[in-house]
């Protein structure tokens, strides 16, 4: 029964829309929006070739990358301003400078700095991807529990023993938050950083089908964001189940309680 339950949340609204999206182009031919079934075959044809190899890949490689290193520094520095009250005073008002500058704008900057490469759009990447992981970092370090303080000083944890048992575990919640928010806004950011300056990637794809006036191979790029956004989805949900698993059981058992 669950199992059903689980397929009608995935497949209920995604099998409606494509009904509905049959419905409106079965009644001619529509040069701008393809037919499901055409849009299936040229998806086919288009990605399950070389170009998953030239395009797919490499774009999947930077986005990656990108989190990485956004993970690295987000939860380090974050950890780091939220354990110091007077680093976060001296850097509170830089970062929300930096913050509020989209890094889609300095693009143009980049460009004339580092060039069309792929450390271009890694750091385009990086410098949007950083923040949420950054902030919520902040926050959760600044908002761990009093119990768990008052644990940490009667076993004397110090140093990076206290960072390991009692600060990370503590802020991994809206760590995890975070990185989720990460992973949307890498897969734009992405995407654009593509779009604007590349020579491959699935970004440049699209454009370059656009400009062909490709209609049905642009849509099935399309396409192929929804399905590694649902994919990227899935995959952080498990792991996230996994890093998380003592923070449900505890909620369950406060609930229960």
């Amino acid at each position: 029964m669950i199992v059903l339950k689980r397929l009608g949340m995935w497949f209920g609204l995604p099998t409606v829309l494509i009904a509905i999206w049959w419905a409106f182009t079965a009644q001619g031919a529509n040069f701008f929006v393809p037919k499901p079934d055409k849009l299936a075959t040229t998806f086919i044809n288009v990605w399950f070739s070389e170009k998953f190899f030239t395009d797919v890949v490499p774009s999947m490689g930077r986005l990656l990358i990108s989190l990485a290193v956004s993970l690295i520094l987000g939860v380090a520095l974050g950890i780091a301003i939220g354990l110091s009250r007077s680093l976060r005073w001296f850097l509170e008002p830089l970062l929300e400078f930096i913050r509020a500058v989209p890094s889609t704008i300095l693009i143009p900057v980049l460009l004339l700095l580092i060039g069309i490469n792929d450390t271009m759009k890694i750091t385009v990447i990086v410098l949007g991807c950083l923040w949420p992981i950054l902030l919520n970092t902040i926050e959760g370090v600044r908002s761990l529990d009093e119990v768990l303080k008052n644990t940490a000083l009667v076993y004397r944890l110090r140093g990076f023993d206290r960072i390991r048992y009692l600060v990370l575990p503590g802020a991994s919640p809206l760590i995890m938050a975070g990185i989720r928010h990460s992973l949307a806004v890498g897969l734009i950011l992405l995407v654009v950083s593509e779009m604007f300056a590349s020579t491959d990637g699935i970004g440049y794809s699209i454009i370059n089908f656009q400009n062909r006036i490709a209609i049905p191979e642009m849509w099935s790029g399309i396409f192929l964001l929804g399905i590694i956004g649902v994919l990227l989805s899935v995959v952080f949900q498990a792991i996230q189940k996994r890093v998380l698993g003592w923070y449900y059981g505890l909620k369950e058992a406060s609930n229960d309680g």
